[in-house]
C-alpha cells in the first residue's frame, strides 16, 4: 500500500527547485525515495526538518537551513563533539552548506516529551536518569576555548530579551526609574552568581523535547546512548548548573518540587563523584548546588519569557506565548525564595497583577 503524503509548501520556488534538485542528487547514495519527503518537525528557528524514506526500510532526516538565517556550521561542530564524547546524536550524512541543505541519520519519531506519564511522576525516574547518563559525559568531556563563552555579555544580552520583548512589547508594561534599577540590580545578582561556579560545555535548551526516545528494538550500546540529543547547535562553554536547570525546568510541562528534587539530587551525586562540582561546599551540600540550580534557572526563564513574546509578535508564531504562564510561575516561585528578590518578586507581581508568592520549599534565603 503506498502512502501518499502531502507536499511541503515553499515561499521561494527557487529554493523549492534547489531542493529537489539536491535531494535528487543524494537519492541514489542514500537509497532515499524522493517522493515519500514529508514534514519531520519544525522549531522556534528558521530551520526545518523533513523525514524522508530509504528503499528497503530505514528513513533519514533532511534539514532546511536557509543560509542567510542560519549557519548550520556549529551544528556539525557540536554533533562531533557530543559523538566523540560518546552521546547518540545525527550523522551528518550529506551537507551543502552553500545551499542550507543537510541529510541526518533518523533518531526516531518520539521524544521523551512523548512518552512521560504526566500523572505519576515517578514512573518517569528510569528516563530522567537516562537523560542524565548522557548529560555527564558531555559534561565531563568539556575543554574551554572550543566553544563560545557562556560569558557575562551573552547571559545580559539574553536577559535583555525580558523588558525589551515581554514587558515592553507584550505587556506594554513601561518600568519607571525605580523599577529599572530594582530589574538591574536583579540582572546584576544573577550574573554574578552564574558566572561563580564551574563551567562545562553547555547544550543549552537540555530538556525532554529535546531527547528522542529509541524506536522498538534499538539496544543501546552504553547508558549515555539511551536517549538521542537533538537540538545543540547552540552550545557553549558556561555554567554546570544551566543544562540540569533545563531538564527539570521545562518549557512544555511542569513537575512539582518533590520529583525536582529527586532528580537534581541524581544528577549531583553522579556529577560530584566525577569532579563537576567542586566548587563551594557544592559537592559536600547539595542544598548549596541546588540553590545555584535555582539562579540559573532563573536567567533562562526571563530569557524565555522574553523569546516567547518576540516568537509571537515579531516571527508570528504564537504557540509559544501559551507557555508563558508557566515561566511566569518558575520565575516568581524562585524570587520568593531570595530575601535579595523581594523588590524583584514585587515589580513581576505588578506587571503580572499577582498576589506574591508563599509556602515553597526551603524558605526564604
Amino acid at each position: 500500500m503506498t502512502t501518499t503524503h502531502p507536499p511541503i509548501e515553499w515561499a521561494d520556488a527557487q529554493r523549492q527547485s534547489a531542493f529537489g534538485a539536491w535531494l535528487a542528487q543524494q537519492a541514489a547514495t542514500h537509497r532515499l525515495v524522493a517522493d515519500t519527503v514529508r514534514p519531520a518537525s519544525a522549531d522556534a528557528s528558521f530551520r526545518r526538518y523533513f523525514r524522508v524514506d530509504q528503499a528497503g526500510g530505514g528513513s533519514c532526516i533532511v534539514m532546511d537551513a536557509p543560509p542567510a538565517q542560519e549557519n548550520c556550521r556549529p551544528f556539525v561542530q557540536v554533533a562531533e563533539l557530543m559523538a566523540s564524547a560518546g552521546l547518540r546524536v545525527p550523522e551528518v550524512l550529506a551537507w551543502d552548506e552553500a545551499q542550507g541543505f543537510m541529510l541526518l541519520s533518523d533518531l526516531g519519531s518520539s521524544t521523551l516529551l512523548d512518552v512521560l506519564d504526566t500523572e505519576h511522576p515517578s514512573a518517569n525516574l528510569p528516563l530522567y536518569q537516562s537523560a542524565v547518563a548522557a548529560l555527564l559525559p558531555w559534561q565531563t568531556a568539556s575543554r574551554s576555548g572550543v566553544l563560545p563563552a557562556y560569558d557575562e555579555a551573552l547571559l545580559r544580552r539574553e536577559l535583555q530579551l525580558f523588558p525589551d520583548w515581554y514587558l515592553g512589547q507584550h505587556k506594554g508594561f513601561v518600568l519607571s526609574g525605580t523599577q529599572a534599577q530594582v530589574l538591574e540590580k536583579a540582572f546584576t545578582s544573577i550574573v554574578t552568581r552564574n558566572l561563580a561556579g564551574p563551567r562545562v560545555f553547555v547544550h543549552r535548551d537540555f530538556m525532554p523535547r529535546n531527547l528522542m526516545v529509541p524506536p522498538a528494538g534499538f539496544t543501546p550500546p552504553t547508558a549515555a546512548q539511551a536517549l538521542g540529543v537533538l537540538d545543540f547547535q547552540d552550545a557553549v562553554y558556561g555554567p554546570v548548573t544551566y543544562d540540569v536547570a533545563s531538564l527539570m525546568r521545562d518549557a512544555f510541562l511542569t513537575w512539582e518540587e518533590d520529583f525536582v528534587l529527586e532528580v537534581t539530587i541524581r544528577y549531583w551525586e553522579k556529577a560530584r563523584k566525577l569532579g563537576l562540582l567542586d566548587f563551594d561546599g557544592w559537592s559536600e551540600d547539595f542544598g548549596a548546588f541546588y540553590r545555584a540550580v535555582e539562579w540559573m534557572g532563573l536567567q533562562r526563564h526571563l530569557k524565555i519569557l522574553g523569546i516567547f513574546a518576540r516568537l509571537t509578535l515579531r516571527d508570528g508564531k504564537p504557540k509559544y506565548l501559551a507557555d508563558t504562564p508557566r515561566f511566569v510561575h518558575y520565575v516568581r516561585n524562585t524570587a520568593h525564595r531570595y530575601r535579595e528578590l523581594g523588590p524583584f518578586l514585587q515589580l513581576m507581581d505588578e506587571v503580572e497583577n499577582l498576589q506574591a508568592a508563599s509556602g515553597f520549599a526551603y524558605g526564604r534565603m
